[in-house]
């Protein structure tokens, strides 16, 4: 493909252009951009994505396309609709140097551009170009905490049932793989696959509805099976790997059969990460309580609670342990101890205003302290920030114990030198490799038994490797009053920083694009262009020498 030549940006705007500047709101994004573009967005941050000059038509400049995307993503528009805001709203056309009788663009430039960046080395160069700023004004210097939380963001698709599904990923075999329509012709007979949509069955007749299900799962194993072993380039392998996971996660072997004879049905119970279309693979199932499922991606966020900084970001699949709330927040934690090895410990050291909990005056030895609500309070967390040398302002997982009112875990006794475990009754027990404590026949004649265990068995503990910290942390919960008032402080405030990234305007965000890594890049420009609204918000300039400095 032949690269287009850098476009540049013209400097002398013309009288009528600088004669609608005062309509625009002084403060605000759209002021802002209009002064201090070009060195938010240079243009030699973008030389590499361009031939060399002179060769091809010039495109647009960069410094006008990065402010646009910034300003499309902060309002939650649509390619179209930032199309037509550069062509008729006077605070985009002044926001981008563009003169009032510019046409503007069409849609198709904006795919355009979030492509060429996206394959390029610097796919994140909006959010890395706003992070900057960040660590110049140094607005997080001393700032010695970081609160995360999620957030699910709907998918752009629509969920699939099971039936679709199947009818969809054998019709994109077809597209995908090559000689795959011939082989759907001579081993697919359960429906006409040319055509989309379901199948004209009878919806009401649970048995026409089995005979259905049982004809195409039969077809896409057929399918499966005559293409397999052939050499597929990534894009066929993937539609013939979607094709095989759609066909075995909702169906199971109909009553009296094992599935030899070629009889299914869709399974009575979700399989786990369950692909809920095949237009966007990645969206997943996930509940927010028992009674809320929600479809989508989940957002994380860390933030510092006094400023609103959104200091990292990632989206990821909705379910899936690696998805976890504990496991991206490991993630972050793992920038953030990087960072700070990086810099020499300046961003991070310990003893620094803020640092540790309320009760250690700030002189604890400790490096950042994480606040999180319950769904961060694992073991493998926990563990993670204090080998770091961080502190966890976490809100401990309540407990369950098998009889109501009876004895939780907390009322036995572990010794990890010795290795055992001592019940409320005084029994021992041996700790096994495993960390399982089992104290079976001695729960026999236990006068304590009642309130300890229904097992006929005998009761059963399942320590964590950490679990001197899970005890640790629930004992300082209920004994701390100002660990307590110090997590009612600083926690709630990265709930502001969710309802920023998830709505706009009052209305709840939906995204926009196909799949993990599309999702991840707006979410990086999202908490990009929110950062930029807040540094403008405390007052962001531009000092002599080329500085960035706050008024605040």
């Amino acid at each position: 493909m032949i690269l287009p030549m850098q476009g540049f940006e013209r400097m002398d705007g013309e009288l009528l252009d600088g004669a609608v500047g005062h309509l625009v709101p002084a403060g605000s994004m759209f002021a802002f951009l209009a002064v201090h573009r070009a060195e938010v967005f240079p243009d030699e941050d973008y030389a590499d994505l361009f031939a060399p000059p002179g060769a091809g038509r010039p495109s647009l400049p960069a410094t006008r396309m990065a402010a646009v995307l910034t300003l499309q993503v902060l309002h939650d528009y649509s390619d179209r609709e930032a199309a037509e805001a550069a062509r008729f709203d006077v605070r985009w056309k002044v926001a981008t140097g563009a003169p009032l009788d510019d046409p503007g663009f069409d849609p198709s430039s904006l795919v355009y551009w979030r492509n060429r960046i996206a394959r390029s080395a610097r796919p994140h160069r909006i959010s890395d170009a706003v992070h900057k700023i960040v660590a110049g004004t140094g607005v997080l210097k001393g700032r010695r905490r970081r609160a995360v939380d999620s957030t699910i963001l709907a998918d752009a698709v629509a969920t699939q049932d099971t039936v679709t599904q199947l009818v969809a990923a054998i019709r994109k075999v077809a597209r995908e793989v090559p000689g795959a329509a011939g082989q759907i012709a001579a081993v697919c007979t359960g429906h006409d696959y040319s055509r989309p949509g379901k199948p004209a069955i009878d919806w009401d007749d649970p048995a026409a509805k089995d005979t259905l299900v049982s004809a195409l799962v039969n077809d896409a194993n057929a399918l499966v099976t005559a293409l397999q072993d052939r050499d597929l380039d990534d894009r066929a392998a993937s539609a013939l790997a979607l094709l095989a996971l759609v066909a075995g996660q909702d169906v199971e072997p109909a009553e009296g059969s094992d599935g030899t004879d070629g009889r299914w049905r869709i399974a009575r119970k979700v399989a786990e990460d369950r692909v809920i279309s095949t237009v966007d693979p990645d969206a997943r199932h996930t509940r927010k309580s028992p009674e809320a499922r929600r479809d989508g991606y989940r957002a994380h966020v860390a933030a510092d609670p006094e400023t609103g900084i959104i200091t990292d970001e990632k989206l990821t699949r909705a379910a899936g342990t690696e998805n976890s709330d504990p496991a991206v927040a490991a993630e972050f934690l793992a920038a953030e101890t990087a960072a700070g090895d990086a810099d020499g410990g300046v961003a991070g050291s310990p003893g620094s205003p803020g640092a540790g909990g309320p009760d250690d005056g700030g002189a604890a030895g400790r490096d950042l302290s994480w606040y999180g609500d319950s769904a961060y309070g694992t073991g493998d967390l926990r563990g993670a920030i204090c080998d770091a040398g961080h502190q966890a302002v976490i809100k401990p997982k309540p407990l369950q114990a098998p009889v109501q009112g009876g004895f939780t875990v907390d009322d036995f006794t572990v010794d990890e030198q010795q290795g055992t475990v001592t019940c409320p009754a005084g029994h021992t027990v041996a700790l096994s490799r495993t960390r399982i404590a089992t104290f079976g026949v001695l729960c026999r004649n236990c006068p304590l038994r009642a309130r300890c265990t229904t097992c006929k068995t005998g009761r059963k503990l399942v320590l964590h490797p950490r679990d001197d910290l899970l005890r640790a942390a629930r004992a300082g919960w209920a004994a701390s009053s100002g660990l307590r008032k110090d997590y009612r402080t600083h926690r709630p405030n990265v709930e502001r920083v969710i309802a920023q990234v998830a709505t706009w305007r009052g209305r709840r965000l939906k995204l926009r694009y196909r799949g993990t890594a599309r999702n991840h890049a707006w979410l990086k420009r999202r908490t990009a262009a929110l950062n930029l609204r807040n540094l403008i918000g405390k007052g962001l300039a531009r000092r002599r020498g080329g500085a960035w400095a706050l008024a605040t």
